[in-house]
């Protein structure tokens, strides 16, 4: 049995006044193009093969299959720091775990969608999350709407920031992965799939922090610190990525925090028996290095930075309505973040 309430993701509210705005995303790969901002840079040796890839129009999973069928070697030996969406160019590293042999020379790889830029040796495997963040350059065609209003929310968004909402690709298509996160953690399905199931408890739990966030920008509070809150270390308030354990904040924060989850019993409930540990994330994402301009009348191209984990439909949102073309795919969206 569903419950109605997850089946289809919410209207989030937006922080910032509605611009009334349109805009068509990724007419082209070449509209949106990601620079991911390593951790670090191989230091030449190690037993593990780094590679810079520029990848356009494929999804991260395939490229890490089609090195690790190049390197003769198992897909779990191949690593990267994040994923990055199919329709963009993207440039990002990779890690093929090659301890002895030959180092072969996989710039000499050829493939339509990826091509191999450098390779170097290091010492670790590139896990999810080794990266400091990446760099947007969006080219939104067909712009529709208030001029005056886009430019005050672009002013507005490089100097507060945005909520930091989780994206829509974090829940799946038609948000059905909160659902069957639900069904999962009500014991209504049993998943046996590590890898579906982890999907699924991330879904409930971005949901969940998304829940708060919304709570906070209603009340007009989003950007403000309450009594009570917990801030990260660039002295941000945070929100809750529910699991087990006291919950850290106090006063005022805890009790809303508290009330989303009461309305929410069964995800936050679940989510501690399953074994998550309370962690805290950024109420706001703060673009860096942002700037924007107008080649052509209906054609506005924006550049800025994000902080890993950060979503730049979330930036975005705030500014205008972006559609993309319907491809009729069936692939499951990487994450943009």
């Amino acid at each position: 049995m569903t419950d109605p309430q997850y089946t289809t993701l919410p209207q989030w509210p937006n922080a910032y006044p509605a611009t009334g705005a349109s805009a068509t995303l990724k007419r082209l790969n070449e509209d949106f193009i990601v620079t991911e901002l390593p951790l670090q840079l191989p230091s030449g040796e190690g037993e593990h093969l780094w590679l810079d890839i520029e990848k356009n129009g494929a999804n991260t999973a395939f490229v890490a299959q089609q090195l690790a069928a190049a390197a003769g070697v198992q897909d779990r030996d191949v690593g990267y720091a994040g994923l990055k969406d199919r329709y963009a160019v993207t440039r990002q590293w990779f890690s093929i775990y090659l301890p002895k042999g030959e180092t072969p020379d996989l710039t000499l790889l050829q493939h339509p969608e990826f091509k191999v830029l450098s390779q170097s040796r290091h010492v670790k495997k590139l896990r999810p999350g080794d990266l400091r963040g990446n760099r947007f350059r969006i080219v939104l065609r067909e712009v529709t709407g208030d001029r005056e209003a886009i430019e005050a929310n672009l002013q507005a968004v490089a100097s507060q920031g945005v909520p930091n909402y989780f994206g829509a690709q974090r829940f799946g298509h038609d948000g059905g992965n909160v659902e069957q996160g639900r069904a999962m953690l009500a014991r209504e399905i049993r998943v046996r799939n590590p890898k579906k199931k982890g999907i699924y408890l991330s879904a409930v739990r971005s949901f969940v922090f998304n829940e708060v966030l919304a709570l906070r920008i209603q009340q007009g509070l989003w950007g403000q610190t309450l009594p009570g809150d917990v801030m990260d270390e660039a002295g941000r308030p945070t929100g809750p990525l529910w699991g087990r354990g006291r919950v850290s904040t106090t006063d005022q924060a805890q009790a809303l925090e508290n009330g989303v989850a009461e309305r929410h019993a069964t995800l936050c409930d679940g989510m501690e028996h399953a074994g998550l540990d309370q962690e805290r994330r950024a109420l706001v994402a703060s673009p860096a290095e942002m700037s924007w301009e107008w080649p052509q009348a209906d054609q506005l191209v924006l550049t800025f930075s994000l902080p890993a984990g950060n979503y730049a439909t979330s930036v975005l949102s705030e500014i205008l309505r972006a559609s993309e073309p319907d491809r009729h795919t069936e692939d499951e969206p990487a994450a943009i973040e």
